[in-house]
């Protein structure tokens, strides 16, 4: 027969209680507002940084923006390349407008040189069956 050791026969065995923690910012509360975080930690709390290994990011504009390492350069570059897109789609996109504002312009006025064409037809053979009668 296995015997307990002796200590955990007592029944008044029982654990200190860990006394609660004090935290010198109190934002555990669901209050996140601007006001709030800035009346706690003061105006000016500066750019987040972090480092993982050697790759280094700041926290801009809600993303996490590499500043070293390969993904560093990459990530601008994309950005570099995603400005370009935009402009060039933004571009592309009024080009696209003005194509079709000339080609209404240019159906507009091939439709009244066909609608002048026929008037002027019908001035011509109204004239010549004038003369005709006439003579």
């Amino acid at each position: 027969m296995i015997k307990m050791p002796h200590w955990l026969n007592k029944t008044s065995f029982s654990p200190k209680k860990t006394p609660t923690r004090k935290a010198s910012v109190s934002l555990s509360s669901k209050d996140l507002s601007p006001k709030r975080i800035e009346k706690e930690l003061g105006p000016n709390i500066g750019e987040i940084r972090i480092c993982l290994g050697d790759q280094q990011a700041v926290f801009d504009g809600g993303l996490w923006v590499p500043e070293s390492g390969k993904v560093g350069g990459t990530f601008k570059e994309n950005e570099k390349l995603k400005k370009e897109v935009k402009k060039l789609e933004e571009e592309n996109n009024l080009l696209k407008i003005k194509f079709e504002l000339l080609l209404d312009m240019l159906t507009q006025t091939t439709a009244e040189a066909t609608l002048h064409k026929d008037e002027l037809e019908s001035l011509r053979s109204k004239l010549h069956t004038g003369k005709r009668v006439a003579t």
